[in-house]
């Protein structure tokens, strides 16, 4: 979204070649924005979103937590600013020697969604917490993210058991409803789920103690899409449908949500053209 200190900067200092210009104050806003819908839950910024140091040392300096997908968003974070205790290792998939060396750097906090992930954790993260992704059916969201990452609650049951077993701390539970998700009943369907795990558990001594609701909260590009207010209300219902008055720890990781309207590509036409005399699509090139 092109705000006016964008468009100022623009004007006077004319960059030669594309660009990204981001508006710093409009993170901020999002931040609080967040903050204020769910104000019982830490937020976790999603590094890959946007790694630019400056809105890293902006929501560190905020207080936000952070979550990674590699060990270089790790260190990125860890440079804006953020101590190890608020950074998770998000990603599902990790090389073990990345494991390895997040733990070194202090990081205590790893997703799963396999018995294999557990394992390679275990060997090279002993005691640390794991949260296993559930998959969720993505509707309502205009990049479902269901059968990539995650398993079925009866396997993140067998997962977590396993992670206990190898002396690891089975943590929780974390779910993503799928990216630009503009439904809000959503949230309810991943959290009636998460809840399901959570029985299974206790019925056999094991405790979760989170709920990691991932991210897929939408900005606006085209279109208008529903406000951090009333995701909040519509999440903080669900949480109190579910779990009453025993709600655990929550976490929630936007991204897109937190950047998206904050920055404008500026960019040059550099060609036009069809591939045919009777093509009526136009192929647009940009610098």
């Amino acid at each position: 979204m092109a705000t006016q200190r964008i468009l100022d900067f623009l004007a006077t200092r004319r960059p030669n070649g594309p660009c990204l210009v981001v508006d710093l104050d409009v993170v901020r806003d999002n931040f609080r924005a967040f903050e204020k819908a769910l104000p019982d839950s830490k937020i976790y910024y999603a590094v890959k979103a946007n790694p630019a140091p400056e809105i890293l040392r902006l929501l560190a300096a905020m207080g936000s937590s952070f979550d990674t997908a590699s060990v270089a968003e790790v260190e990125m974070a860890m440079d804006a600013g953020a101590p190890a205790d608020r950074i998770s290792f998000g990603n599902t998939i990790k090389k073990e020697r990345d494991i390895q060396r997040a733990y070194q750097l202090g990081i205590r906090l790893f997703a799963v969604d396999c018995v294999e992930e557990v394992e390679k954790i275990a060997r090279v993260a002993p005691g640390a917490r794991v949260f296993c992704r559930v998959l969720t059916d993505g509707e309502g969201a205009e990049w479902p993210l269901s059968r990539k990452f995650g398993c079925v609650p009866a396997m993140a049951v067998d997962v977590l058991r396993h992670a206990r077993t190898l002396g690891l701390d089975a943590y929780g539970v974390s779910f993503h409803v799928g990216s630009q998700q503009t439904d809000l009943t959503a949230w309810d369907r991943a959290l009636g789920d998460a809840k399901k795990v959570f029985v299974t558990l206790a019925e056999e001594g094991i405790v979760l103690k989170m709920v990691n609701m991932g991210g897929g909260f939408p900005t606006r590009y085209l279109r208008d899409v529903p406000v951090a207010q009333a995701y909040g209300q519509a999440i903080f219902s669900a949480l109190r449908k579910h779990f009453g008055n025993a709600i655990p720890e929550t976490i929630i990781e936007p991204g897109r949500g937190m950047v998206g309207n904050a920055g404008v590509i500026k960019s040059e036409v550099v060609l036009i053209s069809k591939k045919a005399d009777n093509d009526n699509v136009r192929w647009v090139f940009l610098d």
